[in-house]
């Protein structure tokens, strides 16, 4: 918790913490929700949300056939977006889980279906396999 929370931070970090509430409570689609979410931010707690919501977007066909997973999944995204609303950074785990991920595009910049569709595929072309 190094990190010195700015006013700009703040705004980020609850802008997150609003889509991912938006998804949970299915007012809005994941993938309006990534493409919505603050661009080139630089704060770790935003960009491990961000990642958060991609895994809750893979994990679509799990989340159907596994009612316990996708409890566990919704939960741990609310606690996200709870802590993220406060302004509050991500625990380390949290960030240092979706760490590895980084280096793949946050968002991508072009616009619609196909712009989404070619940022997502090169995040997923990126994903180290440990």
């Amino acid at each position: 918790m190094s990190e010195k929370l700015t006013k700009e931070i703040f705004l980020y970090r609850q802008k997150a913490a609003e889509l991912i509430k938006c998804v949970l409570a299915k007012r809005m689609p994941v993938k309006q929700a990534l493409l919505a979410f603050p661009k080139d931010v630089h704060d770790e707690s935003v960009r491990a949300s961000w990642h958060a919501l991609c895994h809750y977007e893979a994990d679509e066909e799990l989340r159907k056939n596994n009612p316990e997973y996708k409890e566990e999944q919704d939960l741990f995204l609310e606690d996200i977006a709870n802590t993220l609303n406060r302004g509050d950074e991500l625990p380390e785990y949290v960030i240092s889980a979706y760490k590895k991920y980084y280096d793949a595009p946050l968002n991508p910049h072009r616009q619609g279906l196909l712009g989404f569709l070619s940022g997502f595929e090169s995040f997923l072309n990126t994903k180290k396999i440990d």
